[in-house]
Parts: C-alpha cells; structure tokens; sequence
C-alpha cells in the first residue's frame, strides 16, 4: 500500500523537511515538506536524491566479532564486559566514546548518560567538535550559554547579510535560496561574502572580502574599533546588559588601520566600504560557518564578531545578530544533551559544581564526571598512547574526517578494544573494529533532531530495519544495562528517552537556563509520534512561536549580563620555503561527509566525479601543475593525490581540496591525512583552513578512464578515483607504468570473462589505447590509455553503459571515445537535478537564452535546489564575454 511519511533531511544542519512516498512496489520517492519551517518545500540536490542512497548495498545487517557474525547477546555481553573490565582495571577514563551528529538526540542522551554519569567520565565528544565547537565556546564566553540568538527569518529580514567562512550556496544550499529569494524580492539589500576563495556563494555578493586565511580576528577587531570611533555604539545597551567594553576596546586600539590592511591583504576601499555598510544598516545578520570555527583562533572569530553586534545592540531583533550556521543535521541536539566533552546535559556546566549536583540527581546516577573530558584530537592521542583502552565510535568516520588521518588510523588499530555502530560495513574505521555493530540508517530510524536555528524536527521511519539492525539509543541501553545501571536504562521507546530529556530540561530551571522544552514532558507516545517541528525554548505553560534571545538583555551569566571579550589577533601565515602554499580543505556542493551515503548516488557523482585541487593557474605554471593533471598535495603529516584544477578562482598561493573522499572511492585522496593536528586552545577544534603544504606535480607513465558495469575490483594503479554512473561505475585512473599486457588487467579489475574478447586499437607511437568489451548487445567495460590525460567524452562514455550496441559503428565510435553527430555530448554535469551538462547549457546560450531564468525554462537546470545557479551564471557570462570580443 501506498503511503507518505514526514520526516527530516539527514544531512546539513537546516534541518529541511522530507516528505518520502513508499510506492506500492517499496520504491522511495522524496520531495520537500511545504509545511516545514525550514524549508517550505525546497530541497538541495542532496536531499532530492535522499531515495537514490537508500539500497542495502555494503550494509552491515549482522553483529560481528573479529569478521564473524555473532548473535546480539553475545556482541552486547563482550561490548559490556570489555569496558567493565577497563574502567575496573585502569579507571573510568580508560575509556571513551567518539559519538556523531548523525545520531538523533534520543541516541545522543543516552550515550551522554551512560558515560558522564553512570562510567563517571567525560571522555565523551563526537565530530561536532570538528565543525561548531569554536561556535559553542564562543557562544558561552560572550553569552553564559550556548544560545543561537536568532532565526532563519532573521536572515531574509535583514538589509546587510554578512557571509563569512560561509560557502552558503554549496554547503547549505536552501538558506542561500531563501536569501536569494529575499534579495531578489528587495533588490536594496546587501549581501557581503567573506572569503579567501571566490566560492559560488560570491555569485550573490555585493561585496567580496578575499582576506588572507585566518585574518577573519583582524578584519572584525578593525570593524569593532570603526564601530566606536564613529559614534556608532548603543550606549544604553552596552551599559545595561554587557560588561568589559572598556577592556575590549582598549585591546582593539592596539590594531592600527594599516596592520588591519597588512593582515587581511584587502584594498583600502574594500575596507572602508565594509565598514561603512556595517555601521550606517541598523539590520545586520552576520552567518558564519567553518571558515570561521575551523581555526587555531576559531572562538576569538567567533567573539570579535559578537563584539561588533553587542556594541551596536544589533543582536535578538528582527533582521539583525550574529547566526552559526552548523554542519551537520544533530550538531545543535547534541550540543542539547551535553554531547561534547566539555558539557553536561541541558546546556549545564560541568566545571559548575551546581550543574553538576542537579543533573546527578536527576539521573540518580552513582557518579558524575567531575572535570572535562578529553576533545576530539587529544582523545585520539591517548589512544594512540595507550591511556584509552577501549573506544566507541558512533555513526562517523574519523579515520577520513580528523586532522593528521594516519595517525589517528594507526591509533585505533593498535587500540586493544574497538567499538564501531554504523550502517556499511566497509569503511576506513570500522575496518579496525574488534565489534562491529549494525545501527539503523535513515529512513530506518525514529527520533529528534535539531536544526541551526533550534527548531526540533522529527525524523521518521517509512523503512523496515534491514537484517538485524538496531537503533543507536537501543544498543546504548542494552550495554549500559549489562554494566549493571539496569534501572537508570530501562527505556523501551525512543519517546521514553526525549521525555526524561524534555524532564531535564525543566528540573529547577526557572529561566536561569536557555535550554528548556519542559512543555514536552508526559506527552506520550502518540503526541510524540505527531510531533510537529518547535523551535525552543519552550518551557511549562508559555507556549511560543517563533524565539529570539538578547533584544533585551536576559543573558545567561550570573550577573544576567554579555561579556565582550578583549581579542588580540595572532599571526596567520604557517607557509615556510618547504610547504608555501595554504591547503583550505571543506565540503562541494552534491557530497556529504565521507560519502558513505551520496557515494551511493550516480546523480550525485556526475557534478564531480573525483576529487580535485583547486589551485590559481600561476601558481599550477611555476609548480609545474597542467590542468586536469595529477597533483600531490604533501604536510609533514601525510600526502594525497588529486586532480588539478586550475581556476582564478583560488587567491594566489592557496590550495583548496574538498574533504570527502575516503580510501574505497580514491587511491590516496583523504586530505585530512595532511592536516595537522593544531586546535583552538578554547574549543578544542581543529584548524582545517590554513595548513601548510606542498604542492608537486604527480608524472605517471600512463593515464586512463574506463567505464565499467561490474564494480571495478584488485585496483592495480598508482592513482584511481571510482564513482557511481548509471548502469555502472566510472573510473579515473594513473600509471607509474604500463602493463604488459592491458587485456587482463581488464579482465582481472571488470571481472571480464575469458571467452569475451575485446574490441580495440593501441598506438605505439602516442600511447593511446583503447579497449571495449561487450556481452551481446551490452557493453561490459571500456578503458581508454594516453600518455597525457585522457580526453574522452566521459558523460556520453558512461550513457553507452546503458546502451545498446548490436551495431558495429556504435561499438567503433565507443572506442574512438567520441559520439557520433546524431548524440550530442551533454559535457560535465552542472545541474545535478535534471542531469543538465555544460555543453547543453553553452546550446541554450547560443540560441538566445542569455539569462538564468531562460536557462531553466529551455533545460529545466537550475529550477529544483537552486544549487547550480551560480555556475550558469558564470557558464552563460563567459559565452556572452567570448562572443563579444
């Protein structure tokens, strides 16, 4: 039977509304929830394609010891007696938990429990650290608590939006479109972008500040002092609801215009006219994302943009204050239930003596953690020497995800014990598990989860657990019940679980706390499954719409009143002769994470297929770099190898290379390999956008691109990239040299029977191969070989997979790699939505749409998520700038 269910997106932390359709045959459709506040309806290229990610391929269905499956009893029972006998043996911070913003809040709670009151540690964080922390801190210092002032209406209301560290358009694609939709409606806003790079969201400024990296502190102290000597402060403001303007203004005085102009690298006029814009728009809303947080001074960013709101009183009301744009779908429900190490449950303290008493006697737990525990980097480092003996990763990847990757892979497989809870069996991390726990993946799963703007959304199951998966809060329970807390974990519904949450909430907070949902306790099970999204707070009795914090005061310091924080900027440049270029790592537009799960989406693969260094074609000239050539990106942590890509772009002397790619899609492609391991001393979070490498040209003796039904298998190459297509998979790859004999490497690597012979020519003169092997009709493989990179039409290549080819001349034109006049090549996938290519769209201006809009009304492109508008836009200039010269 047919049937909908309301759910919510699991990838960024908009927090979008999904409405998915189970079709009578179980096909999964999904569209954008018009209802949901987040998102009216829109959805991101990701989250259309939510039901192409959904199949069972590489799940793990089964509990497994050591490889072997094993009933649930006996993996719970080993999981229990494990960590008993560590913390028993070594003490309660022998062991530790590495938890996610994938799990839902229900999941998060109780993993929360069981380690900082029931274990008696905090050694709890999750990978959150890695991208809002800095946020979190900076929050707390300036505020008393980790309180997100404002909403995403905020951001349409304003006259002057602010993008700093923000690649918006790709990495939360449907905020961008409703600030789109709003500057488009009052064409008199403003929109500034920040960043080194000129990123797609730049399409939308007015105003692009391409500072130099980790110049963010000079740039806002800059604006902070500006602010002061131009009358600008809201003197009632700063004297009746904050504290230390003098202290922070007196440090500000330090920095002269010319260090500012000095550390940021901008144009004077640049400068001014940010200022100038900052100081005469009373309505301000400053976004920031990880260009700001993931950096050795991430919460001194985070502050010197607090500064400037609180001095002008620009903070709570309508249009105006400063938004964290989190990254991941639970970021902010975990911050909720004490998720990070530094935390305790309901936004408490655990360095508060108080906070500590009350949430252990809510709990009635035997202990509580009494200090902070270890953050996410040093919680690896103790791994890796020995303090920690058993570990419990949750629902991420930090093998792919955290700085310095290697060693961080070194320390979990020399960890004695190793727990890992996930939905595929084969990634670099649970590769080292002793255990290996089947979890539930979207679709499968029911609870909470909290968006950026703290609005609590359900997400709902439509889908049968698979094999013998289990829900995370479930095997959390399970575990905690065999270590003897039987009653403390006696849950039996995630709903049970967001009750005693929502109960916490509430437990002798009387507005001292900003975190309160106590109008949810004793709703039951029924309420609980309806639950429509709510932003909080929402305590007992005082029902509200829509929140905002700090318009009049009310802060959540003892005094009641903000803290401006003194900040001093610190030196940024880390190149040296030996590394002199600056690595910026982050995420593009149609991937998520470690691609465990858009991996498994051919549409989502064709935007980009492989991963990539973007670096300004000068810099590519002197280092010896050709376009779409090899590049090894190095550190004195790790290298990669990538493809090059050559754009002016990317500010001279900066690499950026996308942090997705994992060892089962690239060769050597996990950038965070080359990371080091430098934090922030506040948050604890690493400094992933100014690192300092190398960057050399990767020779190899061959290059090649095949495309292949059966996934390519015993990879035998110095550099191969592989990615979903349709009817198949494609594949880049690089020699150090040639085979012998190229027939059965394909064989061996496309599982190409014996008796099926090729069809093929090989030049030795240019070193062009090219090789194609059919099953009747079906084409089974193709691989082209150059002695440069190959240039083969790769999206007419990969439709030939779904071809038929009982005609020689179609079988001929395959191996020539190029299609025939009557099948034009579509060219490189730039509308993800509609499969819409460059070449197509280079069509459409040629015969006259010389718009966006016209664009979208010839090829559709651009008209679902919106994500590729600044692309076509970009496509359609350079048309329209080549035909005019």
């Amino acid at each position: 039977m047919e049937r909908e269910v309301k759910t919510t997106c699991p990838y960024c932390g908009v927090g979008c509304g999904v409405i998915a359709k189970v079709a009578e045959d179980g096909k999964v459709s999904v569209k954008g929830d018009p209802d949901h506040p987040s998102n009216f309806g829109r959805l991101c290229s990701k989250g259309s394609a939510l039901g192409e990610t959904i199949d069972l391929d590489g799940r793990i269905l089964y509990p497994e010891i050591s490889g072997e499956r094993v009933k649930w009893e006996q993996a719970l029972d080993l999981v229990a007696q494990r960590f008993s006998d560590a913390i028993n043996e070594h003490g309660p911070d022998s062991v530790a938990f590495y938890v996610s913003g994938q799990l839902l809040t229900e999941d998060y709670y109780l993993a929360n429990k069981l380690m900082k009151g029931f274990i008696g540690s905090a050694n709890i964080d999750t990978n959150s650290r890695l991208c809002m922390s800095s946020s979190v801190a900076g929050h707390r210092r300036a505020f008393g608590s980790d309180t997100v002032p404002g909403t995403y209406e905020d951001i349409e209301l304003a006259d002057l939006v602010i993008l700093t560290g923000s690649n918006l358009a790709w990495c939360h694609p449907v905020i961008y479109q409703r600030l789109a939709a709003a500057k488009a409606a009052r064409p008199g806003m403003k929109v500034v972008v920040i960043d080194p790079r000129r990123t797609m969201t730049s399409d939308i400024a007015d105003l692009h500040l391409a500072i130099r990296p980790d110049s963010d502190v000079a740039l806002f102290v800059g604006l902070f002092s500006h602010l002061i000597s131009n009358g600008c402060v809201d003197q009632n403001y700063v004297a009746e609801h904050t504290n230390g303007f003098a202290e922070a203004f007196a440090t500000a005085s330090n920095l002269s215009s010319n260090e500012i102009l000095e550390r940021t690298g901008l144009p004077t006029m640049q400068l001014r006219e940010f200022y100038r814009l900052f100081a005469t728009t009373e309505k301000v809303v400053t976004c920031y994302s990880q260009g700001v947080n993931q950096s050795s001074s991430g919460t001194d960013k985070v502050n010197s943009i607090i500064n400037c709101h609180l001095a002008t009183g620009r903070i709570g009301r309508q249009g105006m204050g400063p938004f964290s744009l989190t990254g991941q779908p639970n970021a902010m429900g975990g911050r909720e239930v004490g998720g990070l190490a530094n935390m305790l449950a309901a936004h408490m303290a655990i360095e508060n003596a108080e906070d500590r008493d009350r949430v252990q006697r809510f709990w009635r737990s035997p202990r509580i953690a009494q200090k902070p525990g270890l953050k996410a980097v040093d919680m690896f480092k103790a791994v890796a020497d020995g303090r920690i003996k058993a570990l419990w990763v949750m629902a991420t990847n930090p093998v792919v995800s955290m700085p310095d990757a290697d060693a961080v892979e070194a320390a979990i497989k020399a960890c004695p014990f190793v727990v890992v809870s996930d939905i595929l069996r084969e990634t670099d991390t649970a590769r080292h598990a002793h255990v290996l726990l089947p979890s539930l993946g979207w679709g499968e799963k029911s609870g909470t989860v909290t968006n950026s703007e703290r609005r609590v959304s359900r997400q709902r199951a439509f889908l049968d657990a698979p094999g013998e998966a289990r829900a995370d809060w479930w095997q959390l329970n399970e575990v905690a019940r065999r270590m003897g807390f039987v009653e403390a974990f006696d849950f039996g519904s995630n709903a049970e679980i967001f009750d005693e949450h929502a109960a916490l909430s509430a437990f002798e907070n009387t507005g001292s706390r900003d975190f309160d949902i106590g109008a949810y306790v004793g709703m039951g099970e029924p309420a609980y499954d309806t639950m429509v999204p709510f932003q909080w707070p929402q305590p007992v009795g005082k029902h509200r719409g829509i929140t905002r914090f700090f318009a009049s005061g009310g802060f959540f310091h003892q005094d009641g009143k903000a803290r401006f924080i003194a900040i001093e900027p610190t030196g940024s440049d880390r190149t040296n002769p030996d590394y002199p270029f600056t690595l910026n790592t982050g995420r593009i537009r149609d991937q998520w994470h470690t691609m465990t799960r858009t991996g498994k989406s051919a549409r989502l693969s064709a935007h980009i297929a492989e991963p990539f260094a973007e670096l300004h074609p000068r810099d590519a000239i002197e280092a010896g770099i050709g376009n779409a050539g090899l590049v090894e990106i190095a550190s004195p942590y790790g290298r990669a190898i990538v493809r090059a890509l050559l754009t002016e772009r990317q500010a001279r002397g900066s690499i950026f290379v996308p942090m997705h790619w994992n060892d089962q899609f690239a060769a050597k492609a996990r950038i965070d390999a080359v990371v080091a391991p430098l934090t922030d001393p506040v948050s604890g979070q690493p400094a992933s956008k100014n690192v300092a490498v190398a960057a050399r040209p990767f020779k190899a003796a061959r290059y090649g691109f095949a495309v292949s039904t059966a996934k390519p298998d015993n990879l035998d190459a110095a550099y191969w990239a592989l990615a979903k297509a349709e009817g198949g998979w494609r594949l880049e790859l690089a020699f150090d040299q040639a085979a012998d004999d190229w027939c059965s490497w394909c064989r061996s690597t496309f599982a190409i029977p014996e008796d099926v012979e090729p069809l093929g020519y090989a030049d030795e003169q240019s070193g062009d191969l090219r090789l194609a092997f059919f099953a009747g009709k079906r084409l089974l493989a193709a691989l082209f070989l150059a002695r440069e990179p190959v240039a083969v039409a790769r999206n007419w290549a990969i439709s030939q997979l779904t071809a038929e080819h009982g005609d020689l001349r179609k079988r001929f034109a395959l191996v020539a790699g190029r299609p025939g006049a009557d099948k034009p090549d579509p060219g490189a996938t730039v509308c993800s939505c509609f499969s819409v290519g460059v070449n197509q769209i280079v069509g459409a201006v040629r015969n006259g749409c010389h718009s966006v809009e016209a664009i979208g009304k010839e090829l559709n492109a651009g008209t679902n998520c919106g994500s590729c508008r600044a692309e076509i836009r970009g496509i359609i200039d350079g048309c329209l700038a080549a035909a005019a010269e």
